[in-house]
């Protein structure tokens, strides 16, 4: 619609429905923070007992000795080399 078609009697009734859309999108914005607030600490907490699981059951333990141990195999084989 160009502003100088706007008829002057539906400015006001224009004006409201901008105003009732901006308090609409300003309390949908604010729901969403707080969800996504609510989701991140949801997800901290789920990686932090993940982590309890995996260190109870050793996984994490496993990977470290198994990085450790391929950069020990690799220093051997250098070794050998020599």
């Amino acid at each position: 619609m160009e502003p100088e078609q706007l008829d002057p009697k539906h400015c006001g009734y224009l004006l409201k429905h901008l105003e009732k859309q901006n308090e609409f999108l300003t309390e949908s914005h604010t729901l969403m923070f707080h969800e996504l607030q609510k989701l991140q600490v949801e997800e901290e907490m789920l990686m932090q007992k993940l982590y309890e699981v995996m260190s109870v059951r050793g996984i994490t333990e496993k990977k470290k000795d198994n990085a450790n141990g391929s950069n020990n195999s690799d220093a051997e084989r250098s070794n050998e080399s020599h």
